[in-house]
């Protein structure tokens, strides 16, 4: 059974950084998993953040260019999320996400495994 646990959120003032870690358990690495960083406001559909396949390609958000940073750690089994410059309207619940095959994709809908979360709470 795949499992995936979300560490590293907090309250953070605008303009400072935070990194989140997803500590998956459960599999092994394959080039064929997917996975990425979601967040969800409250009153708001979940919407992706970053991904990252299993051959490494990444993508993010329009808006957090530049500021988040997606790595992974196959040996650990751990991907991250380094978000600096972080602003009000980023509070969220953020959540790890994991599927089975290699493409990119922004529909939550898509991913098998999902992590309880971690909130992140941007103060101005």
């Amino acid at each position: 059974q795949v499992q995936l646990v979300e560490s590293g959120g907090g309250s953070v003032q605008a303009g400072g950084s935070l990194r989140l870690s997803c500590v998956g358990s459960g599999y092994r690495y394959s080039p064929n998993l997917s996975m990425g960083w979601f967040r969800q406001a409250p009153g708001k559909k979940r919407e992706g953040v970053a991904l990252i396949s299993g051959g490494g390609n990444k993508a993010y958000r329009d808006s957090v260019k530049g500021r988040f940073t997606l790595s992974k750690d196959n040996a650990k089994n751990t991907l991250y999320l380094q978000m600096d410059s972080l602003k009000p309207e980023e509070t969220a619940m953020y959540y790890c996400a994991a599927k089975v095959y290699e493409l990119l994709v922004w529909d939550p809908s898509e991913y098998n495994y999902w992590g309880q979360g971690t909130q992140v709470t941007v103060s101005s």
